[in-house]
């Protein structure tokens, strides 16, 4: 009974040291998974911020990029200066035009290489027998490339149809053609029509004309007093767009070949910063100032 009774308090023994040793591999197994644990969420971590760290430098590439990037440019303008506006015509071509002209008078401008103009009167006074009155005025305008206005072309494109709506649509005007003029720059309108003024009947003609980048406009009248007979509006047509010719030839030889530059990415001062003012005055206006001073005189 004895034996009996030691033998079970030892298988007792045994059994509490096996669930003690059981208890303790437990442990030892948990602390070992806690580290490992530990260090995969610390490489995860560190993976994290080398990402952050990759983007921040790609951002900065980009940003430097963007900065070291070329400024806009835009193409130089072809023409860089602009002729006598009172020697743009030959002798030839003034004697057919105004015949009594003495001289040309030129607009003033603080800018000469960029507009100019001249205009010139013509008065055939033959007395009870009547007079002959003609008014030419020639003006140029050249456009200088601006990388805030773009090309000295584009500018010049734009104040071109801009100078043809002005003479199409002059109050009072009656009879108003308009038709495009071949052989005269790039592109060449001329607009003629009939105006009543209380100097008389006036015919009206004004040539557009572009070559490059620079405009001209021819305004050319006539008119006939004291009984004389109003000029052909046909004549005076022919006449102006010969004119307009005669300039547009006189810019390109003034700035010889004419090739076009490179081009520039710095902003000038150019005519285009009031493209709207014409180098000289509306021929409507002009028209009626300048016969009744030539006139008078025919008394």
């Amino acid at each position: 009974m004895q034996r009996a009774a030691e033998r079970r308090q030892r298988d007792g023994r045994d059994q509490g040291e096996q669930r003690l040793r059981g208890g303790l591999h437990r442990v030892l197994v948990g602390a070992a998974v806690v580290p490992v644990m530990l260090i995969a969420a610390g490489c995860s971590s560190d993976s994290g911020s080398d990402d952050g760290a990759g983007d921040g430098a790609k951002s900065s590439s980009a940003s430097a990029e963007a900065s070291a990037s070329p400024s806009p440019t835009v193409q130089a303008a072809v023409y860089k200066s602009l002729p006598q506006p009172c020697k743009v015509l030959s002798k030839k071509t003034l004697e057919d035009l105004v015949p009594e002209a003495k001289s040309g008078k030129a607009g003033t401008s603080d800018e000469a290489g960029t507009r100019g103009s001249c205009s010139w009167s013509s008065l055939d006074n033959n007395g009870v027998k009547g007079s002959q009155f003609r008014w030419l005025n020639t003006s140029l305008l050249r456009f200088d490339s601006d990388v805030s206005r773009g090309s000295g072309e584009k500018q010049a494109r734009e104040y071109f149809e801009t100078q043809v709506q002005d003479a199409r649509s002059v109050d009072g005007a009656k009879n108003t053609k308009s038709e495009p003029v071949a052989g005269v720059g790039d592109e060449a309108t001329a607009v003629r029509y009939d105006l009543k003024k209380k100097e008389g009947s006036f015919k009206q003609v004004t040539a557009v004309a572009r070559v490059e980048n620079v405009v001209v406009t021819v305004d050319y009248n006539g008119a006939g007093f004291a009984g004389d007979k109003t000029p052909s509006s046909d004549t005076l047509n022919k006449l102006a767009q010969k004119a307009a010719k005669e300039t547009v030839a006189s810019v390109t030889k003034t700035n010889g070949s004419g090739t076009a530059g490179t081009p520039s990415s710095a902003p000038s001062k150019s005519a285009s910063k009031s493209p709207s003012k014409s180098p000289s005055g509306s021929p409507s206006k002009e028209a009626s100032a300048s016969p009744s001073k030539s006139a008078s005189k025919k008394s």
